[in-house]
């Protein structure tokens, strides 16, 4: 009992430690013994677990050596609380360090070979907690995020790293009505606060593109508020681009022109509120007399080429996307008076334009 009650805290002490920048004098060596320790509390709990004499002597062990550390000043590391906490030490583990930029780039890429080992482990221990740190890295897609580095020139499929990390978003998506009260919108909320926005929107549009998983086995069951595709989880992506102005601007101003065309193509309702965007944006162009040419009145207001590169762009599409853009922009001249007259409507413009270039 006393060679156990050490064991758990130094181990709780090295949970405390892999929130720190210590982790930075780290190497995978340590990273693997840490885990292995906490394997080894996983494997206490589970061959002590069913005799509740020995369990609840542990707890008050840890309790009372808890409760001292606290009356001390210093408080006890949260998630070893009780005995339970015992099987998930390596779940703790690993999401702390996963959380923690201090952590070196060869220590997490071996974090990283933890969570996806792909086939062929041997020990059904070790499988055991590959299994567990794949569920981790399902249900905490955003410490992917966090460490995204961006895709270059890529298209957004292309990309094996947005693909890989917009397949983590819709996975948790899909758990988060087990797991979180509030439901997708607050979860996503959290992720466009807390990470790089840029990624994020890029991260967005992917998982807005990926193609819908093959149907469930017949008889194969989900539990109540579970979305059964990814398909389901991209229209959760799209209920909370609608909801979010802010976050909606941002995504259609910030992406590439291209990936915005296909995601257009994709959602019909995002492509109506791009569209709804694109006529805001147009109208707060005026023409400039001498300059011959659509100018905004403010910096940040786009330009003539970039709005004329958009609608080229959504034009350029098979149909109905570029009907539906066409048939928005003959509306929005009818509403200017119809006229066929160059610098009066920007719409009878961008129409002749397109018209010529498209």
């Amino acid at each position: 009992m006393e060679s156990l009650v050490e064991h758990l805290q130094r181990f709780s002490e090295l949970l405390a430690v892999s929130r720190t920048t210590h982790v930075s004098t780290w190497d995978p060596a340590t990273v693997r013994r840490a885990l292995q320790w906490a394997r080894y509390l996983r494997h206490v709990h589970r061959r002590f677990g069913r005799h509740v004499r020995i369990r609840r002597a542990l707890e008050r062990r840890l309790q009372n050596q808890w409760g001292q550390e606290g009356a001390s000043g210093s408080a006890p590391v949260p998630g070893l609380t009780n005995f339970q906490a015992l099987g998930r030490g390596d779940l703790l583990l690993s999401l702390r360090l996963l959380e923690n930029r201090a952590l070196g780039d060869p220590d997490y890429h071996y974090l990283l070979r933890q969570l996806f080992p792909g086939p062929g482990v041997p020990d059904p221990d070790e499988e055991a907690l590959q299994g567990s740190l794949a569920r981790l890295a399902r249900c905490r897609s955003a410490v992917q995020l966090l460490r995204f580095s961006g895709p270059g020139e890529k298209s957004a499929l292309e990309d094996p790293v947005l693909k890989t990390q917009a397949e983590l978003l819709l996975g948790r998506l899909r758990e988060v009505p087990k797991a979180e009260a509030e439901g997708p919108s607050r979860f996503l909320s959290t992720l466009w606060d807390r990470l790089p926005q840029n990624n994020f929107l890029k991260v967005l549009a992917a998982a807005l593109l990926l193609p819908p998983s093959s149907p469930r086995p017949q008889g194969e069951e989900l539990e109540p508020g579970t979305p059964q595709t990814p398909g389901d989880g991209a229209q959760e992506l799209v209920r909370w681009l609608l909801e979010k102005s802010d976050v909606l601007a941002a995504f259609c101003r910030s992406l590439p022109v291209g990936l915005l065309t296909s995601v257009a193509g994709r959602h019909p309702a995002l492509c109506r509120a791009y569209l709804g965007l694109l006529t805001d944006w147009g109208r707060r162009l005026h023409y400039d007399l001498p300059k011959g040419t659509w100018v905004g009145a403010e910096p940040q207001h786009v330009s003539w080429e970039e709005l004329y590169g958009r609608f080229q762009s959504l034009c350029r599409a098979p149909p109905p996307l570029k009907d539906e853009v066409l048939t928005a922009l003959e509306a929005c001249k009818a509403q200017d008076g119809d006229l066929q007259v160059p610098g009066v409507s920007i719409w009878t413009d961008l129409l002749l334009a397109l018209g010529s270039g498209s």
